[in-house]
Order: structure tokens, then C-alpha cells, then sequence
């Protein structure tokens, strides 16, 4: 009695025990006898074990197509890379380059007055350059769908493990680009360039002149308040030293504060004239169009901070400051920034990615079966920071003495 053998369906190619028999052996074994069958073994046939792994899984417990979830997935990456976090797009510019010739200052040419036969000035090409560097860092994290999961995990289970890598994504751009601005350490990238913070006084960079005004080479923009808790002199301090380097003094880039709530918290009862920690304010902090209403015994004269801006919660301003609250600021620092806008060019940070636009973003790469990419699948972002505009923040830590000091911060 003989039976015929059933197509040859088995993913050979894909199993690390198998190989796919030649054709001749192929055509050997299309017909077998039933004693050959169960004695099939020896030198006669294949060798190795079946094992779990050849159950081949196509949908989840409650039936969706496994397919169908890595096409939801990766429509969802699309959408997720075109859109950063706001607080990072609001301090960063997105770059190719591993580093830029910038000028530290904004404007400083000037016309002069013409004569009959004399030759003007020639602007130059980016005038008092600086060259910065950004750095570049592979990162990845693994999915760990086996097909045991998949087989009985929901299509939400499934849901769920992407949306924690979005999650993940975000903190590690946002952190990084966040701890560069934030940490005053020199390094090097791969290609020799320094990768700067702001100005800190002690590498030997000193601000160029601005509208007239001169900085000692000890300039930095990394202050300690010399005060237990935040007073308004702090705030002061800080808008001073950006708007003196030429930032943040006209329509093209907006002052912002970015601090923890409990900051934000500290910086809302400073009022022009009355002592807060031990300082007199120089301004009223003025609640924003989305703040709760309030009573008071004067109107405000100008006009009010807008309830958001750039995506993200505007609690008020404080002078020409608008003050941005985000629990992803570590307590006991404040930092004032001028932005642009959301990815302006104008925005100190720069945010490196790949020249080659297939491993820009955050990439969801499929397993070994691509039958089935969810299998084994992973996240990969590569990406790297790096300070554009040394003058154009300033970090105040809340302390009463000794040196600055970066945050012991988790950004990750």
C-alpha cells in the first residue's frame, strides 16, 4: 500500500535545522510506502527534529491577521516621525550634517555710507563661524514576539508592546536632545569635531561682541542661583545673559522658560516689587489665556501669554519670558531658551539623523521570517545633539553654593 506524499510546503529556508532537499530527492520521495514511511530515518532521509517552531501562527487569539498588525504598525511609525515631541522640536533643528559653521550672533553687518568712487564692505559668507560638532548614537529595543505569544496574546497585547516602544522613543530623543542642553560637557563625534553645550567659560570660547556689549572669556551660561529655592533674581539673571548675546530680541524667536511644575509653581506668585526669596521682582508673572480665572485688583495692561504654544502648556510669562512646565525638566533647574518655533533653525539644539533618509526616524525592523515580520521584530533610532547657538540659553540650578553641576537625571 502506498500513499502520495502531500506538496512540499514546509519553509525549509527559514528553519535553522532544515535544508531544502534537491529536486531529485524531491521526486525519490513523492511516493512512499507506509512501512517506509514510519521506518523513514537513516541515511536515507532528512535529519533533526520537528519542533514547535515549524507551527506556523497567522493571527493573534482573537483572530486578527499578524499581517495586518505589522502594516497598522508601521503606518503608525510614519505618523509618529512626522511629528517629534513638542518640547524637543521646540529647542532642536533637524540636520544631516555632523557639523555646521554657524555664527554665534544673529545680524552685526551694517551698511555704510556711500561715496562716488569708493567700493563697500562685501558681506561674507557665515562671518565669525564657529565650527560644532554633533555627535551620532545607534539605539535599538527588541519587540520578543515568538510565535508562542502571538498564537495567544490579543491584537491589544500586541498593540500595546508598540505603543511602549513609541513611549520609549520619545523619552530617548526628547532626553537626549533635553540632557545636551542641559549638561555643559565638551565631547568628540566620530569625525573629530567638538560637540559643545552653552557657554561655559572654562574652553576658551568667549561670545562675540553684541551691539556694542563685550564678554569676559569666563562667561557662562551655567549659573548657580545661590539660593535654596528659586527667587526672581534667577529669571532675571538668565533672560539677561540670552537676550545680551542677541537672542530673543526680536519677532523671529520667542523667549520661553522651561522648568518642572514645581518650579512653574514658584515663578507664578513673583510680583514687580515684592521680595521672593530674598529678591525683588523686577515683574508680575501674568497667568495665560488658558489659566483658570482669577481676581485681581488692577487689569493687565498688554497682552497676555497664549494658553499653548508650539504644542505644549503656557502657564504665563514673567517679563518678556513665557513660562513652559513640563515634567520632563528635572527639578531644581530652570532654563531659558529662545525658540524659534517648532524646528526652526533659529533653535540652539541641532538633532543629527542619518543623510540617508531609509534610517532616519524610528524604524521598525521585521524578524527573520518575513512571512511573518512580527516574529522577532525590533526598534531601531539612530540619532545624535549637539549645541548650535552657545548663546541662545541658560541654564540657572536652584542651590545655595558651589559649582554648577549637570542633572543626576534619568532623560532615557
Amino acid at each position: 500500500m502506498s500513499i502520495t506524499r502531500p506538496a512540499d510546503n514546509r519553509p525549509w529556508n527559514t528553519h535553522p535545522f532544515f535544508s531544502r532537499p534537491s529536486r531529485e530527492d524531491a521526486s525519490a520521495l513523492a511516493v512512499l510506502d507506509v512501512d517506509e514511511l514510519f521506518a523513514f530515518g537513516g541515511d536515507s532521509g532528512a535529519r533533526g527534529y520537528s519542533s514547535q517552531g515549524d507551527v506556523l501562527v497567522s493571527q493573534t487569539s482573537d483572530g486578527v491577521d499578524l499581517n495586518r498588525l505589522w502594516d497598522d504598525a508601521a503606518a503608525a511609525m510614519s505618523k509618529w516621525n512626522q511629528k517629534r515631541s513638542s518640547l524637543a522640536a521646540l529647542v532642536s533643528y533637524p540636520t544631516v550634517n555632523a557639523a555646521d559653521a554657524i555664527p554665534q550672533t544673529l545680524g552685526g553687518d551694517h551698511f555704510e555710507e556711500a561715496s562716488e568712487f569708493g567700493e563697500p564692505t562685501g558681506l561674507r559668507a557665515e562671518p565669525n563661524a564657529t565650527i560644532l560638532g554633533y555627535d551620532f548614537t545607534d539605539y535599538d529595543l527588541a519587540s520578543r514576539f515568538t510565535w508562542k505569544f502571538l498564537r495567544s496574546a490579543s491584537a491589544e497585547q500586541v498593540r500595546s508592546v508598540v505603543n511602549r516602544a513609541f513611549e520609549s522613543d520619545n523619552r530617548l530623543v526628547t532626553g537626549s536632545i533635553l540632557r545636551r542642553l542641559f549638561d555643559p560637557a565638551e565631547k568628540l563625534n566620530e569625525v573629530g569635531h567638538k560637540v559643545y553645550g552653552l557657554y561655559n567659560g572654562e574652553d576658551g570660547m568667549v561670545p562675540p561682541s553684541h551691539a556694542g556689549q563685550d564678554f569676559p572669556a569666563e562667561t557662562s551660561h551655567y549659573l548657580v542661583s545661590g539660593n535654596a529655592v528659586l527667587d526672581p533674581g534667577d529669571l532675571v539673571d538668565a533672560i539677561n545673559a540670552v537676550r545680551s548675546k542677541g537672542f530673543g530680541t526680536d519677532g523671529s524667536s520667542r523667549l520661553i522658560v522651561l522648568c518642572h511644575p514645581n518650579e512653574g509653581e514658584i515663578i507664578s506668585t513673583f510680583r514687580a516689587g515684592i521680595e521672593s526669596g530674598g529678591v525683588e521682582s523686577k515683574y508680575d508673572f501674568i497667568p495665560s489665556a488658558s489659566a483658570p480665572a482669577y481676581l485681581a485688583a488692577e487689569n493687565v495692561v498688554g497682552k497676555v501669554a497664549p494658553g499653548e504654544f508650539g504644542g505644549l502648556e503656557v502657564l504665563g510669562s514673567y517679563g518678556p519670558a513665557w513660562i513652559v512646565p513640563s515634567y520632563y525638566l528635572p527639578i531644581g533647574y530652570v532654563a531659558v531658551v529662545a525658540t524659534g518655533g517648532p524646528n526652526s533653525n533659529l533653535n540652539p539644539v541641532a538633532f543629527r539623523q542619518h543623510p540617508n533618509a531609509a534610517y532616519q526616524g524610528l524604524r521598525m525592523i521585521p524578524g527573520r521570517d518575513q512571512r511573518y515580520p512580527l516574529t522577532d521584530s525590533f526598534f531601531q533610532r539612530s540619532f545624535g545633539t549637539g549645541v548650535r547657538y552657545r548663546g541662545a540659553a541658560c541654564v540657572v540650578q536652584v542651590k545655595e553654593i558651589g559649582d554648577y553641576e549637570a542633572p543626576a537625571w534619568d532623560w532615557k
